[in-house]
């Protein structure tokens, strides 16, 4: 179902240049697979497959357990975090959230390019009166906050710690200088969005073409403008905080779980890792880029390759646990609600 949501885009008007796409798609997965196996390889060389394999006979199921629920939790308040957004033009039910939430992240777990995105946005405008473009626009503020408020975070935590991962820091400056640019970008939006719609309006194109562009427009600066209430960014930045506080928690509890330890300021700088090598073109499941920054990133910290390696495996392993089951639950459930509206 995930697949046939994200073909629906297309034909819906997210997206109508198919060629473009199929040549994008060529591109991405010419970048993804190469970059994917160059890291695996990095990752994986010198291990002593006995020594992960004595690391994962220890790990405590009860504890995994407890790194489940709190992911899931995790889960939840991200779909509330999202709702604050939607809210801005229509009030939805939390679970529609949660269910439309849980199966963007099985399908990006699934689908290349962070397909899920779309997944979830299309879900949702298809269960209220919100279009697509202003659903889209709501899940990128989501993911450009978080990406904002994971830089400045690790470069508050990268200056008081000197066996920082060279890379991780910068690639923590350049995302921050993008986060600069990013909101740049959408002060700029918000504040000449008039001034870019006559622009548009005047452009040499087919009047229906002038039309859809300035509508679009008025759609993205509508969902950047959800944060404009006092109440509403306020409720966001505390569900924020909740969010990663409650993975770097997930973090510690998986790493205690095999029997190793990982310090909160750590797993901030982790997760952080996780999200910007996230960003890079990658096969479904993030293979290689995962193992490379956990490897990385927890060797300065007192793992071992080894150790750093069980680790991610087991927190990956939990991750796909979680998305999987909330996931696959979410499409029966928006389904069958579907199917009983016929």
């Amino acid at each position: 179902m995930a697949e046939n949501v994200a073909a629906d885009t297309t034909a819906s008007g997210i997206d109508e240049t198919r060629p473009a796409r199929g040549r994008a798609r060529i591109v991405y997965w010419v970048l993804a697979i190469p970059l994917a196996a160059a890291l695996v390889w990095l990752s994986l060389r010198s291990t002593d497959w006995r020594r992960v394999g004595a690391v994962l006979s220890s790990v405590q199921l009860a504890l995994a357990g407890v790194a489940c629920a709190i992911g899931s939790m995790s889960y939840f308040l991200r779909a509330l975090r999202w709702r604050v957004l939607l809210s801005h033009k229509e009030r939805l039910a939390p679970a529609t959230v949660f269910w439309a939430t849980m199966a963007g992240y099985l399908s990006n777990n699934f689908l290349p390019a962070r397909a899920g995105e779309l997944v979830r946005s299309v879900m949702i405008s298809r269960r209220s009166t919100l279009s697509k473009t202003y659903v889209l626009t709501t899940a990128l503020t989501e993911r450009v906050t978080d990406a904002i408020v994971l830089v400045v975070a690790s470069r508050l935590l990268l200056m008081g710690i000197p066996q920082r991962p060279a890379w991780l820091e910068g690639a923590s400056t350049a995302a921050f200088a993008l986060g600069l640019v990013g909101v740049a970008l959408v002060v700029g939006l918000r504040w000449f969005h008039g001034a870019i719609g006559k622009v548009l309006a005047a452009l040499p194109a087919p009047a229906h073409v002038r039309s859809r562009l300035g509508s679009m427009l008025e759609q993205v600066v509508l969902g950047f403008s959800a944060l404009d209430h006092p109440a509403r960014l306020a409720s966001f930045c505390g569900l924020t905080a909740l969010i990663w506080t409650a993975d770097a928690t997930a973090s510690m509890v998986v790493a205690r779980a095999l029997g190793l330890s990982l310090p909160f300021a750590v797993a901030i700088l982790l997760i952080t890792g996780l999200g910007l090598g996230s960003a890079l073109p990658s096969t479904p499941g993030y293979v290689g880029i995962y193992q490379f920054v956990a490897i990385t990133v927890l060797a300065p910290f007192g793992f071992t390759r080894d150790e750093a390696l069980a680790y991610i495996l087991v927190a990956q392993a939990a991750g796909y646990v979680v998305i999987t089951f909330w996931g696959v639950l979410g499409l029966w459930r928006i389904g069958s609600s579907r199917r009983g509206r016929r």
